[in-house]
């Protein structure tokens, strides 16, 4: 690519080379419909899909002003637009077609060149910010077709492509010289498809456990998370658990509020915050304490429930406190005679009194605490809870 990548750098067009080429052949296979030629630069892919029979109309789109006088005029079907990727660009397209600049930087290019051939430090940073803004401008049936290579790191690239939700079809490799050039088909995922028609957008991936995968999104112009079982994991009925549970203790003011539900995954408000130890290192010793009597409650109404969470004891990560605390993850959750909710965050408060809480000014008497503990675990009644709360200071 290199050897072809800047012959025009006086209109700081692109030129067409063998990824254009590549890319060309499969435009003229799968264009349909109502395209979007995103990066046009010379035209050639808006040219190709425009000449197709099955296609009805093409949008030319480039940020380089240049680019958009030189494909205005060439074919009766393509209209331009100059936009920075879609931040013009207005409807659902059928067919989108992207042919990124998507080498790294190289130290001491010209700016120039950079802009024509680079995606950024990494090379795929512009095509990640590409597909952020895709699925809004894609219809249901739609595909994305997209060229790069392997300089742009290949395993990157399928891995953002499934971060937003969507599929991909391997259609071409080709090796030229010193890399070898991709050809994706890109698709809106099943999840993606169903998320959208409940009203649900923007999705992306947000973060991955050992048995399930959370996405980010918007609904009714709120932050939304999105929870799914990972298919590699050996887990069983995990996101029934968790919606069971959700239902439940939502009644009593515990957990996200749960917006949606299906078998394979349930939606609920975005929970906005830092973990536990992140929020204590911030806030003052009387937040601190406000913070933990909150935290106590939920578990004592737990223990009142019936239900054991499982993690009380080590709330790293599904505890967030934002203006209250919000405990999250219930998928362990379960029916229990001997609830442990209050005695396991009472272990945690101790291993805390060692270190965060002890800075922050609190003064707790170990042994008076874990005493109270055992007095809880024989009769788990408000008096003995408030016993545990008044040594806490």
């Amino acid at each position: 690519m290199f050897l072809y990548a800047v012959q025009n750098l006086l209109s700081m067009i692109y030129e067409p080379a063998e990824d254009s080429y590549l890319l060309k052949r499969f435009v003229d296979k799968h264009a349909f419909s109502s395209v979007l030629d995103m990066g046009t630069g010379s035209g050639i892919q808006a040219m190709a899909a425009a000449k197709q029979k099955r296609v009805k109309s093409v949008l030319a789109v480039d940020v380089n002003p240049e680019a958009i006088k030189h494909c205005k005029g060439l074919h009766h079907k393509i209209k331009c637009l100059e936009s920075d990727l879609f931040s013009k660009v207005k409807g659902k397209f059928d067919t989108i077609i992207f042919n990124p600049p998507y080498l790294p930087e190289q130290k001491g290019e010209r700016k120039v060149t950079s802009r024509i051939v680079a995606g950024g430090k990494q090379g795929y940073e512009l095509l990640d910010k590409f597909l952020s803004q895709t699925s809004a401008h894609l219809t249901s049936i739609g595909s994305v077709l997209i060229v790069f290579s392997s300089l742009t790191k290949k395993p990157k690239v399928d891995e953002i492509i499934e971060k937003y939700g969507f599929n991909f079809t391997e259609l071409a490799m080709q090796r030229i010289s010193f890399e070898e050039l991709y050809v994706y088909e890109i698709k809106k995922s099943e999840l993606l498809l169903m998320l959208e028609k409940k009203g649900i957008s923007n999705i992306k991936e947000f973060a991955k456990g050992k048995r399930g995968v959370v996405y980010a999104g918007k609904y009714k112009g709120k932050d939304t998370a999105i929870k799914i079982e990972r298919k590699d994991s050996k887990a069983v009925n995990r996101i029934a658990t968790e919606v069971n549970w959700l239902t439940r203790l939502n009644k009593v003011g515990i957990g996200p509020k749960l917006l949606m539900h299906d078998k394979s995954w349930f939606a609920y408000e975005f929970v906005k915050g830092d973990y536990i130890l992140q929020k204590f290192e911030k806030i003052s010793k009387k937040e601190i304490l406000k913070h933990i009597n909150n935290i106590f409650m939920q578990c004592y109404k737990m223990d009142q429930l019936n239900v054991d969470k499982e993690e009380m004891h080590n709330p790293y990560k599904n505890l967030v406190i934002g203006k209250r605390p919000i405990l999250i993850d219930f998928e362990r959750a379960h029916h229990s005679q001997d609830q442990k909710n209050v005695t396991q965050f009472t272990q945690f408060v101790l291993s805390m009194s060692k270190d965060i809480l002890k800075r922050k000014g609190f003064k707790i008497n170990m042994d008076s605490l874990i005493e109270a503990a055992k007095n809880y675990k024989k009769n788990k009644n408000l008096k003995n809870l408030n016993s545990i709360l008044s040594l806490i200071r």
